[in-house]
């Protein structure tokens, strides 16, 4: 694949960025696409390694050797339509993906793996200045309603799947906006919002039907969550009127801190914060907003929802930004011998990172501070170390002596990950869950994301938990392919 000596002649080129200074003055994409000539070179280094681990550490399993010579070689209409044979939407994972397929490839035993993402990054894009991607509506109609809910990456993937079979989709979305946490989970400035809109103008072309403002729910609308529903559909109507319905909702229930003074106002979690900001952007009218303009910031929690709040919290000129993470710091580099080719441990900086924020590890927080008028003053925390049970060999937490320590805190943003979907959704169609309060439902055999509710099937957070993009669209797909089969009796799309 490649050159057979491109990875020797060629340096990995990671994709340009817009100087810091700058883009915190502003919430579109600072990410520059590699041209045409570098995206070449970088497709060059692509080994003939024999077994490629990358296509085994993207859990799309894209064909990336193969669009890594195409480029190489210039067809770059090629390449598209061997990076569309498995991924639907790779202007998404292309921006937003942390790239594991990079950690398995072969060259990251040397810390210099190809610049996959970046490489997916300038097909898709080049794709759509050409006008290469297009509606592909089914020749056939098969007379067979889907109803998705949920319009998320795992939605939109198999409602396009679904619909390139020749289904009717409907898609139910409970927000005012298509895209699920694409739309309002990730700020602007790591995705602009015409990505999606541009992907539903073309599913739309290929049948696909999108209901916005719609929660599935047994329950009448005014207790519920959202404020953004205008109206709900009973899940009994869905069975009536639908051949099959698929759940693809997001994990959506956000991991609590309570601690002493959680009540306080401007301690909030991350996807009160996020949201506001994308809707904003997006020109809509936001009631009381969020801000942290002039305000010491402390983000709660050390994965990319916290990066992304930090990011925010620049753009808002924040007075300061401070990130915690409860585990140790990673080390600056993971054991390659020992890891490769999965996803290692090691220490992550992120853009967001990179434009200004305090970082510490291994802090508990232990309460907030009152400044007597009902909101938060400060937060009060200690250092923690953790050791190693020699009985149980798991790890345990322990604070450290004499370590307590207190920050000015204007704003707290809570960003500790999700434990399960909201449970509306999965309660009102009575569907058994798992352990964690997922759907459950199984990815094999002759009932793969199949529900115990007959005719009703699960797919991506909703069924796995939180998870990464790239994850969803897989589930998706595969999720398209096991309704197609259920609907028909077989199915030829991909798995």
């Amino acid at each position: 694949m490649g050159k057979v000596t491109g990875f020797l002649e060629f340096e990995r080129l990671e994709e340009a960025y817009e100087d810091t200074s700058a883009r915190v003055h502003h919430y579109r994409e600072f990410v520059l696409h590699l041209d045409d000539a570098a995206a070449a070179r970088q497709g060059a280094r692509c080994m003939d390694c024999g077994i490629p681990f990358c296509q085994n550490g993207c859990p799309i399993n894209n064909i990336i050797p193969d669009w890594n010579d195409l480029v190489y070689r210039g067809d770059w209409r090629q390449a598209i339509d061997t990076l569309h044979s498995t991924n639907n939407f790779p202007e998404f994972t292309g921006r937003v993906c942390p790239a594991p397929c990079e950690a398995a490839c072969t060259l990251n035993i040397n810390n210099d793996p190809v610049g996959i993402k970046s490489i997916e990054h300038a097909i898709i894009d080049k794709a759509w200045e050409m006008g290469w991607v297009q509606p592909q509506p089914a020749a056939v109609k098969t007379g067979k309603r889907v109803a998705v809910i949920g319009s998320g990456p795992a939605g939109l993937a198999c409602a396009q799947q679904l619909a390139r079979a020749g289904h009717d989709v409907t898609v139910f979305e409970k927000n005012d906006r298509l895209g699920g946490l694409l739309r309002y989970g990730i700020p602007d400035f790591k995705m602009e919002k015409t990505h999606i809109d541009r992907r539903v103008d073309q599913m739309e072309a290929e049948g696909v039907t999108f209901r916005t403002g719609v929660l599935v729910s047994r329950e009448p609308l005014a207790p519920i969550i959202t404020s953004w529903a205008r109206e709900t559909v009973h899940p009994d109507q869905l069975l009536r009127e639908f051949d099959a319905v698929v759940l693809a909702g997001g994990a959506e229930q956000p991991r609590d801190l309570p601690v002493p003074g959680r009540e306080l106002a401007g301690v909030h979690f991350a996807m009160e914060f996020l949201p506001q900001q994308n809707k904003i952007v997006a020109g809509d009218p936001v009631s009381g907003q969020i801000l942290a303009t002039g305000k010491h910031v402390i983000v709660i929690g050390g994965g990319d929802t916290g990066s992304d709040c930090v990011g925010t919290s620049n753009r808002q000129e924040a007075k300061s930004v401070t990130q915690f993470e409860l585990m140790p710091q990673p080390p600056d580099e993971e054991n390659r011998s020992l890891t490769w080719p999965y996803w290692p441990y090691k220490l992550r900086t992120s853009s967001s990172h990179e434009e200004g924020c305090e970082r510490d590890w291994a802090v508990s927080t232990k309460s907030f501070v009152s400044d007597g008028n009902g909101r938060v003053r400060a937060l009060k925390a200690a250092k923690v170390e953790w050791i190693r049970d020699p009985a149980t060999g798991q790890m345990k937490m322990s604070e450290v002596p004499g370590s307590e320590f207190e920050l000015p805190a204007d704003l707290v943003l809570l960003a500790m990950g999700f434990v399960a979907p909201v449970g509306s959704v999965l309660e009102s169609f009575g569907v058994s869950r798992d352990g964690r309060g997922n759907a459950q439902a199984d990815t094999e055999g002759e009932r793969s994301y199949a529900t115990s509710v007959g005719k009703v099937f699960a797919a991506g957070d909703m069924r796995r938990g939180q998870s990464l993009v790239v994850w969803a669209i897989r589930e998706g797909r595969q999720c398209a392919r096991a309704v197609d089969e259920f609907l028909t009796g077989q199915s030829e799309l991909p798995r």
